[in-house]
């Protein structure tokens, strides 16, 4: 009912308006601060504390948040008493939500310390409201630490609260639901033990007997998945199959011959892995591929040096020319080696001449 735009700080609060005339009387009265008053309605026999936020009203009147009204049971226009007191730190309070709403939200803690910055004291007894993301929560005050009187009022101004909460209003314990399945009366046309898939059981559906640790039907299992020919042989040249006689047609009967049953393939699982008590399995171990040959050559090319061999200089000193006797030069051993040649080849032996000593025509 105040004057101008609604103020959801003062609706949902702890404080009240009251009148600069108040103001002037608490100044000469030398009261400590902060400001805290005790509001009792006499009619009802209701009392509550409170802080102030403002002295704005109009003379004779004070403003007081909706929640506050209900717990003094107030109309508007009612008389109030209103005290000047002094009230101690909070160090414990105890709040209870009066509806399950107040469970969705992720963080209570800091909804709460943001909510008691418009709050200066705190009254046992009391439901008070704030508001929360467009939706109003309403919390009771069951206990209060430490607690002046029957009212167990405590100031919240500048001290270290430990918040504890109470179940909420309306708010059931989930109900556990056994692992075992239960057996079912007969009148649902249920089977025992609940409903049955109509492919069998889970054992039946993935083939757990073949797969299984004790199974001795693994490894033929297996075998029989990774053969690429499972059905049986026929030879080319067999003999003919008997011409199909004329039959008489017979309604609801088909004349087709009845076909052999194919054996289906068997699907079973991969063998298990089954390892001694003490041993782990990291995988199998990795085998190089073998490279082609073109590639094989190629590498040794490339890893053979590509200069061997010893160095030679350009300008090398010129070799000595032989003679023709295979002597030294000067003459020394001529008539030796053309006596031996003269002998091999069946002729007289006589003196030789070399090529340099042959005088000119």
């Amino acid at each position: 009912m105040l004057p101008g735009p609604e103020r959801e700080n003062v609706n949902h609060g702890g404080k009240v308006i009251m009148p600069p005339s108040a103001l002037d009387k608490l100044t000469r009265l030398h009261i400590t601060y902060p400001m805290l008053f005790e509001l009792i309605n006499g009619a009802k026999d209701k009392l509550t504390h409170a802080g102030v936020l403002e002295f704005i009203a109009e003379e004779g009147r004070i403003y007081l948040p909706y929640w506050m009204m209900q717990t003094l049971l107030l109309e508007p226009g009612d008389l109030l008493q209103v005290m000047s007191t002094d009230l101690p730190s909070a160090s414990f309070v105890k709040l209870q939500a009066q509806s399950t709403n107040f469970l969705d939200i992720s963080d209570p803690k800091a909804v709460l310390e943001n909510a008691f910055r418009n709050f200066s004291c705190l009254t046992k007894g009391d439901i008070f409201t704030f508001a929360y993301n467009d939706q109003t929560y309403e919390m009771a005050v069951l206990e209060t630490r430490p607690g002046t009187g029957k009212n167990g009022a405590i100031s919240v101004i500048e001290t270290d609260l430990e918040v504890d909460f109470a179940t909420p209003v309306g708010y059931e314990e989930p109900k556990r639901v056994s692992g075992t399945s239960t057996p079912r009366s007969g009148a649902g046309g249920l089977p025992s033990g609940g409903m049955m898939h109509s492919a069998g059981t889970m054992a039946q559906a993935i083939n757990y007997a073949s797969i299984a640790p004790q199974s001795n039907t693994a490894a033929a299992g297996a075998k029989a998945v990774s053969s690429h020919f499972l059905s049986e042989g026929h030879k080319l040249k067999g003999s003919r199959a008997p011409t199909p006689k004329a039959s008489t047609p017979v309604a609801g009967a088909s004349t087709n011959p009845p076909q052999p049953a194919v054996a289906r393939p068997r699907t079973n699982g991969p063998q298990p892995l089954r390892l001694p008590p003490g041993k782990l399995f990291f995988g199998y171990e990795i085998k190089p591929v073998k490279k082609k040959g073109g590639e094989e050559d190629k590498e040794n090319e490339d890893t053979k040096p590509h200069f061997q061999g010893q160095g030679q200089t350009l300008r090398a000193g010129a070799k000595k020319r032989p003679t023709a006797g295979g002597g030294e030069p000067g003459g020394k051993g001529k008539g030796k080696d053309v006596d031996d040649k003269s002998a091999s080849d069946g002729q007289k032996p006589g003196g030789g001449r070399t090529l340099r000593d042959t005088p000119k025509q």
